[in-house]
């Protein structure tokens, strides 16, 4: 039994870069697929999916000199689509509905963000892909991922990441480093933890929606979540 409805799920873009975290590796973005249709079978939820872009491009690597970082944010958003596209052909080839719709308008290609479309959407049933970021420059996915959230009416927001929670310095540094189960956003703002960044957090914080981080590269970290089940490092207002 699922104790989250409609879900809203932020998947890094590396994931889709397979191996190499680099370009698009369709064998990769359809074992995603895969786990997304087991996923919606055994579950019953309602997904919405935000991703990023950074195996294909990352702005923040090019802001210097005469670089406009605007202009470099757009070219990240164009990154984010195009993800987003790999993965419902990958959906499509499983028979599984799904709608990408995006911030940064692009017509011939997907559907533009519309609040009420995209909700009706998630109760026909279709998997939802949100790309294009918020659609303006120098906000963050994280910052798409919780203003969506907030949009659809989320229940939840997860940040799937390649560590299995929230610690108070990097493990891959540090061995003695010490691991959250739970935080309040103040918590982690205070303590200066960049799970997310500021935006994305104080959103989540005014909107009341709890979010959890936790190891994506094991996709059944998903639905122990959705169930209920202590994973990662839940963050609540």
């Amino acid at each position: 039994m699922a104790e989250y409805k409609r879900v809203l799920l932020k998947i890094s873009g590396e994931v889709f870069g397979g191996q190499k975290k680099v370009g698009l590796d369709f064998k990769a973005i359809g074992k995603i697929a895969s786990n997304i249709k087991n996923l919606i079978d055994e579950t019953g939820i309602q997904l919405a999916i935000v991703n990023g872009g950074g195996n294909l491009f990352r702005g923040r690597n090019y802001r210097e000199g005469t670089v406009d970082p605007a202009q470099m944010d757009y070219i990240g958003m164009l990154g984010t689509i195009m993800n987003a596209l790999a993965l419902q052909q990958e959906l499509n080839a499983l028979g599984v509905q799904s709608r990408v719709m995006s911030s940064l308008r692009l017509d011939q290609a997907c559907e533009p963000f519309i609040r009420l479309r995209a909700i009706h959407h998630m109760e026909k049933g279709y998997v939802l892909i949100l790309a294009g970021g918020t659609g303006s420059p120098f906000f963050t996915t994280d910052s798409a991922a919780a203003l969506k959230a907030a949009e659809i009416n989320a229940d939840i927001l997860l940040k799937g990441t390649n560590v299995d929670g929230v610690y108070d310095c990097d493990p891959n540094q540090n061995s003695n480093a010490k691991k959250f189960t739970h935080l309040t956003f103040q918590d982690a703002l205070v303590k200066g933890l960049m799970v997310m960044d500021s935006t994305a957090f104080a959103l989540c914080q005014s909107q009341n929606i709890p979010l959890v981080v936790f190891d994506v590269r094991d996709f059944k970290n998903v639905k122990r979540v959705i169930k209920g089940e202590k994973v990662g490092t839940l963050i609540t207002p």
